[in-house]
């Protein structure tokens, strides 16, 4: 989370508001015995957490929180349920707004060019770490939580056990955002599917080797291919071998800079992004976030032979191997379609948070048994 410069500490995240009058430590218990299980603490560890955050929070009560944030299901999540807890245990309310990926980038964009406070804290997406180690417009996070934010910062917080602080910490080593959420990039099929011995004979008839989780992109295609084109039913269902989505929006251009192009290998190998080029196929000058360039002739891989062949894969796939009206999904569009179903594999599939794959399947989710159990 990034938070604005622009308040003083007193009112950095608050505002004035009114007072819950059980903003307490029966509160806290109420919620720890309701929603906060399970836990990797112990009920007593939590009690002993809640009693700090009641304590901290007493100076506060009353203000409010502007918080924004895109719209997927865990955000969701947090401003609808965690948004109340917090309010209740705390006395502070937060208003947690969400809105469009390319709005949240918009209002970020906004704020840090008019030094205007839109909102007091943002999730927003780590690809704009550059920005705030350059600009230095949002909260230095390392600097404020061993000063003048120390009053505030949780005894308990761990920060080394959060997955990606590399990614949100700038060249000047200093920690600019908390990684509040992760997109696991993962390669999705049904094992169900692949498991199946007539299934394994024939696509080892026709492809030489057997059906299992592809270790290049030529088997991910033999294996849309086989699929759609091959099988083409079972149980019934007419069935597809690869899922994406096309549709014109914000998130499909990150999409590809998000990591498609380098899985194709457009960026230089190393972590949290290659160097020199890096995962967006662009070069950035030595020991900065500044870009040198995109172009090949500026030095970078964005129309490099890596970054054309997986846009024209991108295309290919869709268009062969995809649910008919896959090109007009979204990001937001495309969440639950898998859990329709009907497709065998998704390779670069980032939404494991998504709770409809996760749903019973008396609620419509065709990838889970009758037990619950993922096919």
């Amino acid at each position: 989370m990034a938070i604005r410069r622009t308040v003083s500490l007193a009112a950095m995240m608050l505002a004035m508001g009114s007072v819950p009058a059980f903003a307490d430590m029966d509160a806290a218990k109420k919620w720890i015995d309701s929603e906060f299980q399970p836990s990797a603490l112990s009920k007593d560890e939590q009690i002993k957490e809640m009693e700090w955050f009641v304590k901290a929070a007493e100076p506060f009560k009353g203000m409010e929180v502007n918080v924004l944030s895109e719209t997927i299901p865990t955000h969701e999540y947090e401003s609808k349920v965690l948004t109340k807890a917090f309010e209740e245990i705390t006395g502070i309310k937060v208003n947690h707004q969400l809105l469009g990926e390319g709005e949240v980038v918009q209002a970020v964009q906004t704020q840090m060019q008019t030094n205007r406070s839109l909102y007091d804290g943002y999730v927003n997406d780590s690809d704009l770490i550059g920005t705030h180690s350059r600009l230095q417009s949002a909260v230095n996070l390392t600097d404020f939580m061993a000063g003048d934010g120390k009053d505030v910062t949780s005894p308990t917080l761990d920060i080394d056990d959060f997955m990606g602080k590399s990614f949100t910490t700038g060249p000047d080593g200093k920690l600019w955002q908390l990684p509040d959420q992760q997109f696991a990039n993962l390669y999705w099929f049904r094992k169900d599917w692949f498991d199946r011995k007539d299934l394994q004979e024939k696509f080892k008839a026709k492809y030489g080797y057997y059906l299992g989780v592809p270790v290049n992109w030529s088997a991910y295609e033999d294996i849309a291919e086989f699929f759609s084109k091959d099988v083409k039913e079972i149980d019934g269902v007419q069935i597809y071998g690869h899922m994406d989505y096309g549709k014109r929006a914000p998130d499909l251009g990150w999409r590809m800079t998000d990591a498609w192009l380098s899985m194709a290998g457009a960026g230089s190998k190393g972590l949290p992004n290659g160097r020199p080029i890096d995962e967006w196929g662009i070069r950035m000058e030595e020991g900065s976030c500044n870009p040198a360039g995109a172009s090949v002739s500026r030095g970078g891989e964005t129309n490099g032979p890596a970054s054309v062949y997986a846009i024209a894969k991108w295309d290919e796939w869709l268009r062969n191997y995809a649910p008919p009206g896959a090109a007009d999904y979204d990001f937001y569009q495309s969440l639950p379609a898998l859990s329709q179903g009907n497709v065998a594999q998704q390779i670069f599939w980032y939404t494991a948070f998504t709770a409809s794959m996760v749903a019973p399947k008396a609620d419509g989710n065709n990838t889970v048994d009758d037990s619950g159990t993922p096919l």
